[in-house]
């Protein structure tokens, strides 16, 4: 298939991994004039493979680490934007993981990834160099995410094997605040859970580096960021509403924190729902 000079498709990963695996998104850029992208917090941590071009990190999540130009790299949670250099053109694949996809696919907590973007080849070493060169060889979208598949599947089957697994209160109660789209107090997580709230805390933030606090904020957040991407966005007032939100000006100022952007301008530079690291 010949790649025109902007393509951004999505695809679903096989049953077996979507314990871990969120989505695939294929994407090409072309060239542009130089400027930046907010990378925004999300519920999954972003896996990303350059097929060409690479991903320049001007500001890291978290801004004491170290910027960073990337070929194949994975993005923890985190509740700052991260600034990513924009112009140069790109083609590559984003993978959303789970935290549980982390665990068992990189054999690591995804707390040891918060805030921060680390470099694939770090983490998988001459496998991370494999797939990429088998990827860059081949010429659809359709068989990339084919081979995606393959390769994650053998990793999950390899990971399954040697992993440890998280308290699973830990499990829980991170599906119970996607269940309730980041809604659930924290007190009465905790009750259902049968832990205090402090001791909820540190089991949960050292497993997937964010306080159940701060997690429901992120799940709210991106709920709203797909709402708003959607092909019939509703309005900002509706939007709070739908999302947990007390009213809009809460929804406003998560915006400027999280995003670094208002809402309409964050949209406006996402006008076909296109992946972002970060």
């Amino acid at each position: 298939m010949a790649l025109a000079d902007e393509q951004f498709v999505r695809a679903a990963p096989s049953p077996r991994l979507r314990p871990y695996v969120g989505g695939y998104s294929g994407y090409r850029m072309a060239a542009g004039p130089p400027g930046t992208h907010q990378g925004v917090p999300s519920a999954h941590l972003t896996f990303i493979l350059c097929l060409d071009g690479t991903v320049e990190m001007l500001r890291m999540p978290d801004a004491g680490r170290s910027p960073g130009t990337f070929e194949a790299m994975v993005g923890g949670l985190h509740v700052e934007p991260a600034v990513i250099a924009t112009g140069a053109p790109q083609t590559g694949l984003q993978i959303d993981l789970t935290w549980r996809g982390v665990r068992t696919l990189l054999g690591l907590p995804a707390a040891a990834l918060q805030g921060d973007v680390v470099d694939l080849g770090s983490l998988l070493g001459r496998r991370a160099h494999s797939l990429l060169d088998q990827l860059a060889s081949t010429r659809t979208w359709r068989s990339r995410f084919a081979l995606l598949d393959a390769a994650l599947d053998r990793m999950a089957a390899a990971g399954e094997d040697r992993r440890t697994e998280p308290p699973p209160e830990v499990g829980y109660a991170w599906d119970r605040l996607g269940e309730t789209g980041g809604t659930l107090r924290i007190e009465e997580l905790a009750r259902e859970v049968g832990w205090s709230r402090r001791h909820l805390a540190g089991r949960f933030r050292d497993e997937i580096g964010l306080g159940p606090k701060s997690a429901a904020r992120v799940i709210r957040f991106d709920r709203a960021c797909t709402r708003l991407r959607g092909p019939r966005p509703p309005g900002l007032a509706e939007l709070a509403a739908d999302c947990g939100y007390v009213d809009q000006a809460h929804l406003a100022r998560d915006f400027r924190e999280l995003a670094g952007l208002t809402a309409t301008a964050w949209r406006a530079e996402r006008p076909d729902g296109r992946p972002g690291a970060g």
